[in-house]
């Protein structure tokens, strides 16, 4: 018999209706539990066979594959595959707010955190929020965050200011949500998508700088500013940018971080120094 239970992420209210098997999976939603009430999407989980539909593109990375497309009735579909094998379909409405996955009974935690990932970055992408690839530490009542590629050391640079920058906290090491509030102010919060390392918070704080990193053989930072600055957050925010609806939305918000939150470039080694040359420019 399914039930429904109920999360809130930035803010933002969604529901999961499933059989208390898959429930069992997912943990990581639990400290975002909340009572029940409007909702900006709602995800249903079924068993069953794959849907027709027409690709429209396919992402890879690191053994994971997803496949976008539609439906022949106009619904957005993506599929999720590791390795090689099937996870689950999510069929969506055309507006995100209503979505169904169906698992195939292999790799069902991915197929249901990818859902809930993609259905939130999607219906959310016109209410001032985006959903970035990124890691996030707080100290001293502010939150920073770390941007680049795989690969080029966002969760070791985070590691390296709890190691040496006391009173630093990890918020999230993977997909934290930042939300610009009706006063201008960008907030980060935790959430329960955090990649390879297991940091589930329910907590915010306003976003104090955000840092793209890059490799070198030496510790480096400057000032990012205009279409710079703009430019280096794009590539670490998940969306559906060939939806001219969702690419408008996310722009605005890219275009008010970009004008509001102090951006950096840091090329850096994985050691002491590049923390405290870090922390050092970027809180001061």
């Amino acid at each position: 018999m399914k039930e429904t239970k109920y999360y809130q992420v930035a803010g933002h209210r969604f529901c999961v209706s499933s059989e208390s098997g898959d429930f069992a999976l997912m943990q990581n939603y639990e400290p975002f539990g909340c009572d029940g009430g409007e909702t900006v999407f709602a995800l249903s989980v079924e068993s069953g066979g794959r849907p027709d539909y027409a690709e429209e593109l396919r992402q890879e990375d690191e053994g994971q594959e997803i496949v976008s497309g539609h439906t022949a009735d106009g619904e957005a579909l993506f599929e999720f595959s590791w390795f090689q094998q099937t996870a689950g379909w999510l069929v969506s409405s055309a507006d995100y707010r209503q979505g169904r996955l169906i698992t195939t009974g292999r790799h069902t935690k991915m197929a249901i955190d990818n859902a809930l990932m993609i259905l939130y970055a999607l219906a959310t992408a016109d209410k001032s929020t985006v959903l970035f690839h990124a890691a996030v530490v707080s100290h001293e009542g502010k939150g920073y965050m770390f941007l680049g590629p795989s690969g080029t050391g966002k969760s070791t640079h985070a590691r390296l200011w709890l190691r040496y920058i006391a009173g630093s906290e990890l918020v999230n090491d993977d997909n934290p949500v930042v939300r610009i509030g009706e006063d201008g102010q960008a907030v980060v919060y935790g959430s329960p998508w955090s990649g390879k390392t297991p940091c589930y918070r329910h907590v915010s704080y306003p976003l104090g700088g955000i840092v793209n990193l890059s490799q070198a053989p030496h510790n480096k930072i400057r000032r990012l500013s205009g279409i710079e600055a703009y430019v280096a957050l794009v590539p670490s925010i998940s969306g559906k940018r060939w939806d001219a609806a969702i690419a408008d939305g996310l722009h605005q918000t890219e275009n008010r971080l970009a004008m509001s939150v102090p951006l950096w470039h840091m090329e850096c080694l994985p050691d002491e120094e590049a923390a405290m040359v870090c922390s050092l420019n970027i809180e001061h």
